[in-house]
Parts: structure tokens; sequence; C-alpha cells
């Protein structure tokens, strides 16, 4: 596979991922427990939803964590962070729904915001950074 990109650029793309991952640990105020693949993939799964999740959904959504257990631990810290509501479910009384607390929805809508801004303008810089490889 020919490379696309030359090494400026990768570098490029590179440091605005890690900006963002700063911003990622500012939605928790520098809280570096929660700076982990498991409440990535567990609270941007919530939020990329329209609505309330299934936990049992929520719990399949740390695609890093094997046993439901220790998912089940990390949704149980987000609850009580405040970070995720658990609701019941009116449409089957056997499962419960997770969902953002209103302050978190707002935090991952401005921390997407941002994000969308680093890559239009890393989109930018790479475009100024010369052609690609031949």
């Amino acid at each position: 596979m020919a490379l696309k990109y030359n090494d400026r650029q990768r570098k490029e793309y590179f440091k605005t991922t890690q900006q963002m991952g700063g911003s990622w640990l500012q939605v928790f105020e520098g809280d570096e427990e929660f700076y982990s693949s498991a409440y990535w993939d567990l609270l941007v799964n919530v939020w990329a939803k329209d609505g309330p999740v299934r936990k049992t959904d929520a719990l399949r959504f740390m695609t890093n964590i094997k046993s439901p257990h220790t998912a089940g631990k990390y949704v149980e810290t987000a609850i009580a962070r405040g970070f995720l509501i658990e609701e019941e479910n009116p449409k089957d009384a056997r499962s419960r729904l997770l969902r953002l607390s209103p302050e978190m929805r707002k935090r991952l809508d401005r921390f997407f915001d941002g994000c969308v801004g680093d890559i239009s303008k890393c989109v930018r810089r790479i475009a100024k950074l010369g052609p690609a490889p031949e």
C-alpha cells in the first residue's frame, strides 16, 4: 500500500489527536480516572444515541472490557459521579435504561464541538504541508 501523506502531515494529525485527548481529560475537570478507553466507549456511545439506552447495551459499548461484571463497575462509577442517570425501562420492567446527565451531555457537546474545530484546522494545516509522497 502506497503512503498517501508525508511525515510532516502525519505528525500534524498526531499532534491534533494528542490535543483532543487533553480535551477529553478536561471533560472530567482533570480527573485522570476517566482518561480511559472504557469511559470513552461508554460515554460517547450513550452520547451518540438520541435517547436512553438499555443498560445491557451500554455494557457492550466497552469493547475492551470482556467481563460484564467489570463493565458494570465502570457504569456504576459513572452513575455515582453523576455522568449517567439510571432509570426504569417503561417498556420492560426487567431492564434498566441509562442516559447522560444534562451536565455531561453539555460537556460532551462542547468536547465534540471543539474536536470538529480541531480537525478542521488540522485538515487545513495538512493541506499546506505539501503534496503526498510519490
